[in-house]
């Protein structure tokens, strides 16, 4: 062993050591403690200055008696003002206790969720007990960004996997970056793995969350599932396309019924992007631009490729 180098390393240790450190006394001040009456103990993170704060659906109810609590001690009452179970997100409000009670927070800074790598170091944070943060930490494990089938519902769609342990009381805290920058919002530790909601996801569910108290989806009226197309029939797709979604239920006064979609059509496309799965389609109805508006719906009928127009009205409800 070169004994010249042991110093160096000495000193690279414990400099990596104090930078998460440091990354860790930082983020510690955004994550919070939510107590729900009915559903328990999780975290949470401050989204703004005024009093948002951002944790997962499966910890709270809509009418919820909630509060949230800081590392320096101090509780605070917070109601649900928006929620979406699909997605797991929830947004909350805390209120000061009294004229004389003042509500410094430090909201989270959101880093660049959407170009990921293998292998990139993370730290998962939570408050369960609104006294000291809990701390694990990790690598990303894989680039992918959902899972298959539809076990856990939203959040398999836009999600970060890592190996951080998220042990209970982690579900609602920040996932961060090296920087201390939020990535992901943990919500599940699934067979060794941690999931998270992928910041940007969570940036777009909390926005309209705060604007509308629900999310604004665009409704066709019709039941799906995932179906492998024939390989003879996807090869000819440009680009090829080896999954869709059959319509097994068009319902009455719908824009689907009112396109003439039928039952056993194949939906292969939306407004020219391609859809091979629900979550595919669900990503294009959250687009609040294409309610009201005429698209195309790519479908196979018949085994040959055509499209029909379909003008989308709002719901708040499932497709």
């Amino acid at each position: 062993m070169n004994e010249n180098k042991i110093p160096h390393t000495k000193n690279a240790l414990v400099s990596f050591s104090k930078a998460i450190e440091n990354v860790a006394d930082k983020v510690s001040q955004s994550v919070v403690s939510v107590r729900s009456k009915t559903r328990g103990i999780g975290s949470g993170v401050v989204w703004t200055s005024d009093g948002l704060i951002v944790t997962c659906n499966h910890i709270v109810r809509k009418l919820d008696e909630l509060e949230v609590s800081f590392s320096n001690g101090k509780s605070f009452p917070a109601n649900v003002i928006g929620n979406d179970p699909y997605s797991d997100i929830a947004l909350l409000k805390i209120q000061a206790n009294g004229k004389n009670d003042t509500i410094s927070l430090n909201p989270i800074e959101i880093g660049d969720s959407e170009n990921l790598k293998a292998g990139q170091f993370v730290l998962a944070l939570a408050n369960p007990y609104g006294e000291y943060p809990s701390i694990t930490e990790g690598i990303i494990t894989s680039e992918r960004s959902s899972l298959g089938g539809g076990r856990w519902g939203g959040i398999t769609n836009n999600i970060v996997i890592t190996d951080a342990r998220l042990n209970p009381g982690y579900s609602g805290g920040p996932l961060v970056d090296v920087e201390g920058k939020m990535i992901g919002l943990n919500a599940a530790y699934v067979s060794s793995r941690g999931i998270a909601i992928r910041a940007s996801k969570v940036r777009n569910i909390t926005d309209q969350l705060a604007k509308y108290g629900a999310i604004k989806i665009a409704y066709l009226g019709v039941v799906t599932d995932e179906i492998s197309l024939p390989r003879e029939v996807g090869a000819q797709l440009e680009p090829s396309q080896e999954e869709g979604l059959m319509v097994l239920s068009v319902e009455k006064d719908t824009p689907a019924k009112k396109a003439g979609l039928l039952l056993g059509d194949i939906i292969i496309g939306f407004d020219a992007q391609p859809i091979a799965s629900i979550h595919d389609l669900r990503r294009q109805l959250l687009n609040q631009d294409v309610i009201g508006k005429s698209v195309k719906l790519a479908i196979i009928r018949g085994e040959k490729k055509s499209e029909i127009t379909i003008t989308p009205r709002e719901s708040s409800g499932s497709n």
